[in-house]
């Protein structure tokens, strides 16, 4: 994976991640050297998975048939969601290619959780106040 639109508009760049295995047929990566997060791009899958060091889920990112993020479910405390400052499943939505400072950030809905709860690894805090 490279960097913003560059394997989108053709411009192939070293892979930057390796895949470590796959939960429910999505690629789990791990970045190599000083990539900690996921890629902004995708080279031909659809989505992929990102776990903390000790296993549990982290971040699920969605991809466009553009490759381009578009949606990303993570596991991290978001205090304008929940105060607890404890880590919480949520959604960012990325609207636009070329500014991902724009996202939106909200709580998950009943159906999404549904949906996803396969890749989160028995995690189930997707409401404040559980």
């Amino acid at each position: 994976m490279g960097g913003r639109g560059t394997y989108a508009i053709g411009n192939n760049v070293p892979y930057t991640y390796k895949t470590v295995g796959k939960i429910e047929g999505v690629k789990v990566l791990s970045g190599l050297g000083n990539k900690h997060d996921l890629p902004v791009e995708a080279h031909s899958s659809e989505a992929y998975i990102q776990l903390y060091p000790d296993g549990n889920f982290k971040m699920l990112r969605f991809f466009d048939k553009e490759h381009y993020l578009t949606l990303e479910i993570g596991y991290h405390p978001e205090r304008n969601l929940d105060k607890s400052r404890k880590p919480i499943l949520h959604v960012h939505e990325y609207p636009n290619h070329d500014d991902f400072s724009k996202r939106t950030t909200r709580l998950m809905t009943e159906e999404e959780y549904k949906k996803y709860k396969k890749y989160f690894g028995g995690i189930t805090r997707w409401m404040p106040g559980t």
